[in-house]
């Protein structure tokens, strides 16, 4: 033996067996004194931009939520949420979620349309998952396709995830069909309500015979649209109706004609949110409206 030379003791050697019959069979290979995890700090995993979740919340009764936008709602960790969000669908948010009101009710809005956007931009680059809760179906009067182009031109990821929209969800509440073959071949959802606040619509091709006429957004016009409607062409005995807050406790509405509807909805209170339906249709069972609908409040 040289002078110098230092054998290993039993036990030294037999670890060193058992860490190479470790690696062989794929665990960790042994490491360095240099490697050890005393020696290095430990950092956190870098996480990049989270996601959008543009959710239907439907018409406002919270069973009428889609199984996907419940299971988003109740895990989310952030919601921004507008003013057209039944209440009960609100409360379903977890108490320890990031939430922002975005709410838009008419000449009071919570946030302007670009601040929302520039919101969600900035909560996604923070790294959340971010939940834009908008009432109905966020491509239907929702403001949807501004807001998914805002995130896409951002860069952030986003999903759309439709709802009951709410000319379906006061069908269904008052038993008016929205189409049926004898009466109404043709279906048109309009706004009331447009970017620049005129009420310029397209009445020749609303006036038409035989559809029904679903109008968001339009209680505050409504003398205008029911005086166009006829100057364009409907007759003023065409049957119609607005529902306010349909498929909530606070459902009500009024049936009239086009002709009355307006001093209809002043005489009972209807306030907004409400729709706008116009149509043969809206006579086939006019009383089935009014045992849905709760007394209007003022």
């Amino acid at each position: 033996m040289q002078a110098g030379t230092h054998l290993p003791d039993a036990s030294q050697a037999g670890t060193g067996k058992r860490r190479a019959l470790r690696a062989s069979r794929g665990g960790h290979p042994p490491r360095s004194t240099s490697e050890n995890a005393e020696d290095k700090p430990q950092r956190p995993l870098a996480r990049g931009p989270g996601k959008v979740y543009l959710v239907g919340a439907g018409p406002g009764d919270p069973e009428l939520l889609t199984v996907k936008a419940l299971r988003l709602i109740s895990g989310a960790q952030a919601v921004v949420h507008d003013h057209l969000v039944g209440e009960a669908v609100v409360a379903l948010i977890p108490v320890g979620a990031c939430r922002v009101y975005a709410g838009k009710e008419v000449g009071n809005h919570a946030l302007p349309q670009h601040e929302i956007n520039g919101l969600l931009v900035r909560l996604a680059r923070e790294g959340h998952d971010v939940v834009r809760l908008k009432g109905g179906d966020p491509f239907i009067f929702g403001r949807g396709g501004e807001e998914l182009q805002a995130l896409l031109d951002a860069g952030i990821e986003c999903e759309i995830v439709p709802g009951i929209t709410a000319a379906a969800g006061a069908a269904s509440a008052t038993g008016i069909p929205l189409t049926h073959r004898e009466h109404a071949q043709t279906l048109v959802f309009a706004t009331g309500h447009l970017k620049d606040d005129t009420v310029d619509l397209d009445w020749p091709a609303l006036a038409r015979p035989r559809q029904t006429v679903v109008i968001y957004m339009g209680l505050g016009a409504l003398d205008i649209i029911c005086e166009r409607l006829i100057a364009h062409g409907l007759p003023a005995h065409t049957p119609a109706a607005v529902i306010h807050a349909a498929t909530t406790p606070g459902q009500c509405g009024v049936h009239s004609t086009l002709a009355r509807l307006p001093a209809a909805v002043r005489e009972a209170g209807i306030r907004t949110p409400a729709l706008i339906m116009i149509g043969e249709v809206v006579a086939l069972d006019p009383g089935l409206l009014l045992r849905h609908a709760l007394t209007a409040t003022a």
